[in-house]
C-alpha cells in the first residue's frame, strides 16, 4: 500500500528563550497548519507519532490534546536528533501496513540556550548512550574543553582533511551556501547572509569548525498528515498529495566503530546503508533526485552526506561543494530551506521540517527559494546513538 504526504506545517524555528511559548503552544501552530492544508479536521487523524527529545514522558499527549481530545493513539517518540524522520517513519508504517487511513506525524522541541551537550543524566559519558561513540574519539584524538557535539564532528573534519585534502575553505563554503539559501525562508532561525571568509572568521568552536558552521540550539515544530492511496481519493487530495516513494532507517553496526575513526563513528556508514536501501527498494538512484534536504548539524556532515549517498567519489565532497553542483544552477539543490546551519535545529522538529520543505517544493509553493522543475526530493536525518533515516519523496 502506498503512503502519501498531503498536509505539512511549522513553526518558524526560533532562539531559545527569545518568544514566550511552550512546546504544547508550538506543537498546536504546526499540528493545525498541517491539518489546514490537508483540508481535514484532527477528528480524521487515527494514530499520532510525536517526537521530541527533551520534555517529560507523555508530552506527546499534552501537546497533542491542544488539537483535539479524540482519544486516538499517541506514541511518544525519542531518537535523538533522528526523532522527527522516526515519527515520520512510523505514521508511513501505520498507513503501508494498512492499520491507518491518516497519521498525524508531529515533532517539537523546547531548548535551552548554548551548545548542545553529548551526553545524558548531566554529562556523565559513562551511563550516557553514546559513551562508546566518544570514547572512540578519546581514545583517537583525546576530549578537549569544547563542546562534545562540535568535538566530535570536527574531529570527523580533521580527519577528512588529512586524509583527503579537504580545505577550511570547503567546509565553510557549505555554511556559506546554506546561509544564503536561508535568506529566502521565512521560517529560519536566521536570514543572515555570510561569505566564506565571514565564516572562517567567526568565533572557532573546534577546529576547524567555526559558530557559522554549526547549527543552533532552537525552540521549533513541524508536522506531516500520511494518508493512504484511498484516503486521497476519497477527499479529493490529489492536487496534494506527494508519494512517500521509499524510506529507511539505519542503525550503528560495527562497522561504525570498528575503524576508530571519527568519520564513521558520527553516521556516514549508517547513512550509506540507508540511502542503499532506499534506492534499492524503489528503482531510482541520486541521479534521479532534484532537491535535497539533509542533516547538516556541522558543515563537515554535509560533506560526509555527499559522499555516503553516491553524489560524488570518496573524499571528494569538498571539491563538490566547491564547484556549485549543490546550489541553485547546480546539479541539485542541497538544503534550500538553510539546513540544520541556518533555519535551525530544534531536534524533534527536523526531521519534519525537512519534509515540510520538501513537499513545498515538489509542489512548487516554496516561493523564492523555489527549485525549478522539482519532481523528487530527498531526506536525510541522522542522530547519534545512533540512526539515520533516508526519506523519499515524489510527486506524480
Amino acid at each position: 500500500m502506498k503512503s502519501y504526504i498531503v498536509g505539512v506545517g511549522m513553526t518558524k524555528f526560533e532562539k531559545p528563550e527569545s518568544r514566550d511559548w511552550q512546546y504544547w503552544d508550538m506543537a498546536k501552530e504546526a499540528g493545525t497548519a498541517a491539518l489546514a492544508d490537508a483540508g481535514i479536521p484532527y477528528e480524521e487523524v487515527e494514530q499520532v507519532p510525536v517526537g521530541y527529545c527533551f520534555q517529560a514522558s507523555t508530552a506527546g499527549q499534552r501537546a497533542a490534546y491542544e488539537l483535539g481530545l479524540s482519544g486516538v493513539p499517541v506514541y511518544n517518540v525519542n531518537n535523538n536528533c533522528a526523532t522527527g524522520s522516526t515519527a515520520l517513519m512510523m505514521a508511513r508504517q501505520f498507513v503501508e501496513g494498512g492499520i491507518s487511513d491518516c497519521v498525524l506525524a508531529l515533532g517539537f522541541e523546547k531548548m535551552k540556550r548554548g551548545a548542545l551537550g553529548g551526553g545524558a543524566d548531566g554529562g556523565d559519558f559513562k551511563t550516557s548512550p553514546v559513551a562508546r561513540h566518544y570514547g572512540i574519539m578519546a581514545a583517537a584524538h583525546g576530549f578537549e574543553m569544547s563542546p562534545p557535539t562540535a568535538q566530535i564532528f570536527g574531529n570527523a573534519a580533521r580527519e577528512h582533511m588529512e586524509r583527503y585534502g579537504t580545505t577550511a575553505a570547503q567546509l565553510a563554503a557549505v555554511a556559506a551556501k546554506n546561509h544564503r539559501h536561508s535568506a529566502n525562508n521565512p521560517n529560519a532561525q536566521f536570514q543572515d547572509v555570510y561569505t566564506v571568509e565571514e565564516i572562517l572568521a567567526a568565533k572557532p568552536i573546534h577546529e576547524p569548525l567555526t559558530k557559522l558552521q554549526c547549527s543552533p540550539t532552537s525552540d521549533g515544530a513541524a508536522a506531516a498528515v500520511v494518508v493512504s492511496e484511498r484516503f486521497v481519493v476519497r477527499h479529493g487530495l490529489h492536487d496534494k498529495a506527494v508519494e512517500i516513494v521509499a524510506q529507511a532507517m539505519t542503525t550503528d553496526t560495527e562497522e561504525s566503530f570498528a575503524s576508530g575513526s571519527c568519520i564513521d563513528v558520527v553516521g556516514k556508514p549508517m547513512t550509506a546503508a540507508a540511502g542503499r536501501a532506499v534506492f534499492s527498494s524503489c528503482g531510482l538512484g541520486i541521479e534521479d533526485v532534484d532537491v535535497i534536504e539533509l542533516h547538516d548539524c556541522f558543515s563537515i556532515n554535509e560533506l560526509l552526506t555527499y559522499e555516503a549517498l553516491g553524489m560524488c567519489e570518496e573524499g571528494a565532497a569538498g571539491k563538490l561543494v566547491e564547484s556549485g553542483a549543490t546550489t541553485y544552477g547546480g546539479r541539485w539543490v542541497v538544503n534550500p530551506s538553510g539546513g540544520l546551519i541556518s533555519k535551525g535545529h530544534p531536534l524533534g522538529a527536523t526531521g519534519l521540517a525537512q519534509a515540510a520543505e520538501l513537499v513545498w517544493q515538489l509542489r512548487a509553493e516554496a516561493g523564492p527559494r523555489q527549485v525549478p522543475g522539482a519532481r523528487v526530493g530527498l531526506a536525510h536525518n541522522i542522530g547519534l546513538g545512533g540512526a539515520a533515516v533516508v526519506t523519499l519523496l515524489r510527486r506524480g
